[in-house]
């Protein structure tokens, strides 16, 4: 019996794991989407010197303020399953309070900017402390039916806003540190700047503990709170941050137009957020900016060779809704994956009695 026992005790025994050192890998990734942000920057930058179409300028400025905007909505829809139809007011929010800013006060461009976001800062923390309490389709239609409030005010408040004429007269553009917004070139490098700014620190954001806790929340709110977290918090802190994101698309937008108008804060900015995410993918952190330039290029086509644009947008977003039902960059990803897994090299395991017999388990 005590030779069983101690042959019983020796294949209990196992050797002590190598746990490997993961505080540098953060540091890595860190590095990497940095060196990735430099890369992309430098190519949009580049662009103006390549390339003498004014309508490319155009559309990469355009792919600026709404791909802020659709990765901001992402970061609600994708990453806390907290889907907004009202996400919109705050891009109407960032055009108004910005261009109003500059017309009333003069301010140096960037004192407007920081005010501009200030002032959404303080919105959408009074909107968000209601709204973030509500689950799934109360969400949802609270948040619709703040932005109509917001919108209604826009067209009733004329001598502020201008109605439904919107601001008109311009935007004033001083030039400050060098830069000159009235150059189409200093503006179109500035728009490219602020949206590789913006996607990198929404990546941080994504990646971070405060990230993962957010897909815990998506997954199972209830478990999440149970384990200590402030689900509520959390909502309200990825809310906020989620409109300043969207705010910084709309004063894009508002220097791209000099001006803004209703259409800015109107339901439909916040339906156009939404198709991005389906056309691009919310489980992969570029596919709102996939979708951006998908639906612009639809839009630019479309409205080019017919006038039945609705018709063909309905069609599109019937493709991917039943047909693929996920987003380009999510079929793209998982294609890749699959195909991966099944040309991998096989792994080898050795069966835990230790017969000495190898079997091959393919990748």
């Amino acid at each position: 019996m005590t030779e069983l026992q101690a042959e019983s005790a020796r294949e209990r025994v196992v050797e002590p794991l190598s746990v490997p050192r993961l505080d540098k890998k953060p540091q890595r990734s860190r590095s990497l989407d940095l060196l990735i942000a430099l890369a992309a920057f430098t190519v949009l930058a580049a662009l103006p010197f390549l390339f003498s179409s004014k309508a490319l300028l155009d559309f990469v400025i355009r792919c600026s303020a709404f791909g802020l905007f659709a990765t901001s909505l992402n970061l609600l829809v994708g990453y806390t399953g907290m889907i907004s139809f009202g996400h919109g007011m705050f891009f109407g929010l960032g055009a108004y309070g910005f261009a109003l800013i500059m017309q009333r006060t003069g301010l140096p461009i960037p004192v407007a900017f920081i005010c501009t976001l200030l002032f959404t800062t303080v919105v959408a923390s009074v909107i968000g402390a209601i709204c973030v309490r509500l689950k799934e389709i109360y969400f949802a239609f609270v948040t619709l039916a703040f932005q109509m409030l917001i919108h209604s005010v826009i067209l009733s408040w004329v001598s502020l806003t201008g109605g439904d004429q919107g601001l008109r007269g311009g935007i004033p553009r001083p030039v400050f540190l060098g830069v000159d917004l009235s150059n189409y070139v200093h503006l179109y490098i500035a728009s490219c700047a602020l949206l590789v700014i913006g996607l990198m620190l929404m990546r941080q954001i994504a990646q971070s503990p405060f990230g993962y806790t957010l897909r815990m929340i998506r997954d199972n709110a209830v478990r999440a709170s149970f384990i200590g977290i402030d689900v509520w918090r959390a909502k309200l802190t990825i809310f906020v941050l989620a409109a300043l994101f969207a705010s910084t698309g709309g004063m894009i937008m508002s220097l791209f137009v000099s001006g803004a108008y209703p259409e800015f804060a109107f339901w439909t900015i916040s339906g156009e957020g939404i198709f991005i995410n389906m056309l691009g993918g919310v489980t992969t952190f570029l596919g709102p900016i996939v979708g951006t330039v998908l639906l612009l290029i639809l839009n630019d086509t479309v409205t080019r060779l017919t006038e039945y644009y609705g018709i063909v947008l309905g069609i599109v977003i019937l493709f991917f809704a039943i047909g693929l039902r996920k987003g380009l960059m999510d079929f793209a990803v998982e294609w890749y994956q699959a195909r991966r897994d099944a040309h991998g090299p096989g792994t080898m395991t050795r069966p835990r009695g230790g017969s000495g017999n190898s079997t091959e388990v393919a990748g």
